[in-house]
């Protein structure tokens, strides 16, 4: 596939993610709800998740932002759902790699084995953007130090 081909479907990836989000909403009953925003340009997130036993059972999200901060919390909520809070750091350390254009595989995970989220590499070329990509993943890094 050509480059442009594949830069095509990213942005296809995280317009359908950004128009028909995954987990938005709220959460019922107990759990850890995380506000953060982007002041730089107004990104808003309400993270909330249900973490049982070490394992995160459930995510939903609502915000406002622009498509890749909203995307970024669609794709990452798919993600963390059902992994060990271990896991969903690790995979969260690996987006910030990506992000910054280190190496982002781990032992236990690549990059193409987490599904939608690799559409977002190419916003590593774009630095003001990097804080609305990491929004999402920095409220559940602090949500789950809360658990």
């Amino acid at each position: 596939m050509s480059f442009n081909n594949l830069d095509t479907l990213y942005r296809q990836v995280i317009m359908d993610h950004y128009k028909n989000p995954r987990n938005r909403g709220q959460l019922e009953g107990d759990h850890i709800t995380v506000e953060m925003n982007n002041p730089t340009c107004g990104d808003r997130i309400d993270l909330q998740l249900k973490i049982e036993d070490g394992v995160v059972q459930d995510a939903k999200y609502e915000g406002e932002g622009c498509s890749i901060s909203m995307s970024s919390a669609s794709m990452m909520t798919q993600v963390i759902i059902g992994k060990p809070v271990e896991d969903a750091i690790k995979i969260s350390h690996m987006f910030s790699d990506m992000m910054l254009g280190n190496d982002a595989d781990t032992n236990e995970y690549k990059i193409e084995d987490l599904g939608d989220i690799q559409a977002l590499q190419g916003v590593s070329k774009f630095p003001a953007r990097i804080k609305c990509a990491t929004l999402a993943w920095k409220a559940m890094e602090q949500g789950v130090e809360k658990e």
